[in-house]
């Protein structure tokens, strides 16, 4: 056992007793559940929207689903993010946008059903932003086709590419060469060390090198990171260029280091939270857990924060 492999076994073993609680689907783990997830319906996701948006937050909602089996389930997803559209411009809330899965829309089923979905999204979506969440390896060549394939008729989408990942240098040169939308993430699926970096100082290594990628050659970057020492780098490059505020933010989950939001709001940066809502909370938070053992000592330590 390599001695990474070793820390995430120590790690495992030590939360895991605190990961039971922390995921129970009923009592007191429900409640704490909640501090990583808005709630089970859209109505929770939007409570949530509006009073990051009250605090000069963005929000960007997730409706929780992945790696649906048929036709009818992917349809019932696209429905569940055009409710999630229309919603936000009748309430008229100032600064929400959406992200979706494609394994969530159709993609294990067929391509051409999760394009049709995913084109259905983004016409109900008019001008508000529709982001990709990037899944496991085996999907990452088809999600970037798709991205390819529906930007060419819609410049309002964006992209998140996996900072750990030893092929993202060569999917971020591929893409943001026409000034596309990069949601940058370290990166949550466990993977072999021939598709993923492992050691965090690589992976950081390699996230501050993609941040710059996008910055320097045009495109807009969201910072999906909790990490001080990332998020002080991209600061300083973002000076040091005199990036515009518009092609950057900094961006955070639901309910983590919210020290860390109000010290950028308060320094003036852009903001936005990811908000996961929707009755597949208990799934996504124990499949996320048990992906990768180190994700548990994220969520545990993150619960323990005021």
């Amino acid at each position: 056992m390599t001695g990474s492999l070793f820390r995430q076994g120590i790690i495992w073993l030590t939360a895991k007793p605190l990961v039971r609680t922390l995921v129970a689907e009923r009592g007191p783990g429900r409640a704490m559940a909640s501090r990583f997830v808005a709630g089970e319906t859209l109505d929770d996701g939007m409570r949530a929207a509006r009073a990051l948006n009250a605090r000069g937050i963005g929000a960007m909602l997730d409706h929780l689903g992945e790696n649906v089996s048929s036709p009818a389930q992917a349809q019932a997803a696209a429905d569940a993010y055009v409710r999630a559209l229309r919603r936000i411009e009748a309430m008229g809330v100032p600064d929400a946008n959406i992200s979706v899965k494609l394994t969530q829309l159709g993609l294990d089923v067929s391509y051409d059903l999760c394009l049709e979905n995913t084109e259905r999204v983004l016409r109900a979506a008019g001008g508000t932003l529709v982001m990709i969440d990037m899944e496991a390896s085996e999907y990452v060549d088809r999600t970037l086709e798709a991205f390819e394939k529906l930007r060419a008729n819609d410049p309002n989408i964006g992209l998140c590419i996996q900072s750990y990942l030893h092929r993202s240098a060569a999917d971020v040169d591929r893409i943001v060469r026409d000034g596309a939308i990069v949601r940058l993430a370290k990166g949550a699926y466990l993977e072999p060390p021939d598709v993923a970096i492992h050691d965090r100082a690589g992976v950081s290594r390699a996230y501050a090198r993609l941040g710059a990628t996008v910055l320097s050659r045009g495109g807009t970057l969201h910072i999906a990171t909790h990490d001080p020492a990332l998020i002080e780098g991209a600061k300083r490059f973002i000076a040091a260029r005199e990036i515009p505020r518009q092609r950057y933010e900094f961006q955070f989950l639901y309910g983590i280091r919210r020290d860390l939001q109000d010290q950028l709001l308060g320094d003036g940066y852009p903001v936005r939270v990811y908000i996961p809502y929707g009755p597949d909370w208990y799934p996504y938070l124990t499949r996320r857990l048990a992906e990768r053992p180190a994700n548990i000592w994220f969520f545990v330590s993150n619960l323990m924060r005021r």
